[in-house]
């Protein structure tokens, strides 16, 4: 109860030293407060105590109570109910773009390349509750997986879903797959509009050219995040497929068009970044996430109660008593 009660003027709780000065003052000034008789022997009366004269020191204990409440009303206790409103005031529409060709099954990310994605881009996810976010896949051609939401239990069901297929053009289309993303973002109306465009590989594929995706995307106001993944030198890759239908791995060179994702990201005002390890990726959109952070308006309410009324009515209340009991039991300066 007394954590919800906060002392505007605290300075005040110093007066309470007064009291065991003025306590200290009563038990010296006391014996002098009483009539005294000199006799020379006290044998022939006999012992007693009068109760009213020990009940007399209420009349104190009764003013040190009223002082004490009048210093803790001089603090001005309150309660203070805070509420709070919080506004999206610059909302970010995000569009992963994810290369779902065979070569992002490499385990040269462990357990693989697109496994580790999935693991790192749901996170990403979980950190982005105020923005909405939609997926394209892309290999040898591209198609939305998830349109812009802001249901994040959709998007991050339809990212698990994600997995190579054979029902997909082989080949990486980077042009499409960055061209699918622009189309998913060009009528949007957030402040922001961003890309994540992620490939293992080199543009091989597709009837749109990637520079001309680029193009688009900043006629349309959008930033390109561009991530090349995958280890330097070479890495245990497809190679083609046993006669059980599994992939037969082998050790291939890595190849990734670099300077084209440089130049995606440089023109949309974007940035390019390499995994090449799962710590390093995890960094990569840690760092994203750092860069395009959604502006938060928020809103408190302060409700004051004053809590000092009572107090001093208390501290009225007790020096009326005192008044009351000085003038008709007790009759003397106390």
């Amino acid at each position: 109860m007394l954590e919800n009660i906060q002392f505007l003027n605290k300075e005040f709780f110093w007066l309470l030293l007064l009291l065991p000065i003025a306590i200290v003052w009563y038990v010296l000034k006391h014996s002098k407060q009483t009539a005294e008789l000199k006799i020379s022997s006290v044998k022939g009366f006999k012992g007693t105590s009068s109760f009213w004269t020990k009940f007399r020191h209420v009349l104190f204990a009764l003013r040190l109570l009223a002082l004490a409440f009048l210093i803790t009303a001089l603090a001005r206790p309150r309660t203070v109910d805070v509420s709070t409103k919080t506004k999206t005031t610059s909302g970010i529409d995000i569009v992963m773009a994810i290369d779902v060709s065979a070569s992002m099954l490499a385990k040269d990310l462990s357990p693989n390349r697109l496994d580790a994605l999935k693991e790192v881009a749901a996170d990403f996810i979980d950190g982005r509750p105020n923005d909405r976010i939609g997926l394209v896949e892309y290999a040898g051609e591209a198609y939305t997986k998830t349109p812009i939401t802001s249901d994040k239990s959709i998007v991050k069901r339809s990212l698990r879903d994600i997995n190579y297929n054979s029902i997909i053009e082989g080949g990486t289309a980077i042009g499409m797959g960055l061209g699918t993303s622009v189309n998913r973002l060009k009528d949007s109306r957030a402040k922001s509009k961003v890309i994540i465009l992620l490939t293992d590989g080199v543009n091989t594929s597709g009837a749109l050219d990637p520079k001309t995706a680029s193009v688009l995307a900043v006629e349309y106001g959008i930033k390109v995040y561009a991530i090349g993944i995958g280890t330097n030198g070479t890495a245990l890759s497809p190679i083609g497929f046993n006669p059980n239908g599994t992939f037969r791995y082998g050790r291939m060179q890595v190849e990734i068009d670099e300077a084209l994702l440089k130049d995606i990201a440089a023109e949309t005002g974007g940035k390019y970044f390499r995994a090449t390890n799962n710590d390093k990726l995890a960094e990569i959109y840690e760092e994203i996430n750092k860069l395009e952070k959604t502006e938060i308006e928020e809103t408190k309410y302060y409700n004051y109660e004053e809590k000092y009324r009572p107090l001093v009515l208390i501290a009225g209340l007790l020096l009326l008593i005192e008044l009351i009991l000085r003038n008709t039991i007790f009759r003397s300066f106390v």
